[in-house]
This record gives C-alpha cells, sequence and structure tokens, in this order.
C-alpha cells in the first residue's frame, strides 16, 4: 500500500539552470530549477518559472530576451551563489566570464558546458510566480560535451536539484535506449 502524501509535488529531482538577463544594463544571474521544455518542434520553445520578486524577471521582461546556462557539477557553488543572493544587493555581473551569442542581450555564461539564448514568446502571470515562455535561437556548446554531435548529459555532469531534500544530485550512467528498451513488450515478448 502506498503512503498518502497530499499534494506535494513529486516531479524532482530536476534539471538546474543559471537564467541570465540585462538588467538595467548588467548581466544578472539566477539559479533556478523550474525549467520545462514547452514543444520538441521545429520552434523549440522552453519555459523559466520564476517568483516575481526576482530582479532577473525585470531584465527579462524589460529586453524579451533571456538565457539559459547548464552549470556543471564544477560549478556547484557558483551556482547555488547566484541562487542565494539577489542582483538587487549583489553585482552578480562579476561572477562569471560572460558572451553574447545573436540576440546581444542574453548574457551567457562561458563556463557552463551548455547555454541557450532564447527570445521571450510570452508570459504567464501566476498569483507569485511568472512562468517565462522563451523560443531558444542558438543552443552553444562545449565541444568536450559533444557525442556525434549531440549534447551528451554524462559529459555535461549537470546538476539536478531536489525540492524533498533541498539537495542537489548528479546523474548516473546511461540505463538504456529510449523508444527501444519496451520494445520487446510491445512486441509481444
Amino acid at each position: 500500500m502506498k503512503t498518502k502524501l497530499g499534494g506535494v509535488n513529486a516531479l524532482y529531482p530536476s534539471l538546474t539552470v543559471i537564467a541570465g538577463a540585462l538588467v538595467q544594463g548588467k548581466a544578472n544571474f539566477n539559479c533556478i530549477a523550474h525549467v520545462g521544455i514547452m514543444n520538441y518542434a521545429q520552434t523549440h520553445l522552453i519555459s523559466l518559472s520564476m517568483a516575481k520578486v526576482h530582479y532577473t524577471n525585470e531584465g527579462i521582461l524589460a529586453n524579451q530576451t533571456f538565457s539559459v546556462n547548464i552549470p556543471s557539477q564544477k560549478m556547484m557553488a557558483e551556482t547555488d551563489y547566484v541562487g542565494l543572493v539577489s542582483g538587487k544587493m549583489t553585482d552578480k555581473s562579476l561572477m562569471f566570464e560572460v558572451f553574447y551569442g545573436k540576440l546581444e542581450s542574453a548574457p551567457m555564461i562561458a563556463a557552463c558546458p551548455v547555454c541557450m539564448e532564447c527570445q521571450l514568446e510570452r508570459v504567464v502571470d501566476f498569483e507569485t510566480h511568472e512562468l517565462f515562455v522563451g523560443k531558444i535561437v542558438e543552443t552553444y556548446a562545449d565541444p568536450e560535451v559533444l557525442t556525434n554531435g549531440q549534447v551528451d548529459p554524462t559529459k555535461v555532469d549537470p546538476l539536478l536539484f531536489d525540492m524533498g531534500t533541498m539537495s542537489y544530485y548528479g546523474i548516473g550512467p546511461l540505463l538504456a535506449k529510449c523508444w527501444n528498451v519496451g520494445k520487446k513488450l510491445k512486441d509481444g515478448g
């Protein structure tokens, strides 16, 4: 018999990213784990959900752009730090070597193995949070994290966040190929 937990969100652990935006002319960053894939069609849309009090939101709304930077486990302390302090009180532009891409207003972090530059498509307003939906304009990846031209999560070595334990985790080894391991059951085997 299963234990009832109430309306608890059990989707954790989730990918930890660093969202970037220009706020009043300076690069600002925020550590978040509320990210999502909105679709996987010709237009790649992703989402970020952030509390309205975050300073980064101001820059996203003003510039209509943002970045999603995937830090490796080597960047755990820096990633946690940008989530602990507010850009209202701390200049986070000095925290990382920053670069810009096509949009010229979405600061990305050179030390992150994967960075996505996004154009804001829409904002969904919730009571305490804003959900930013962005179109991925370009993805930048260190060659060392690619396998056959694709981002290899084991090489990225990303941070995963768990709300229940308020802890960071890593990923393990490849277990099986998707849309393949279940074929034996599909085929009646």
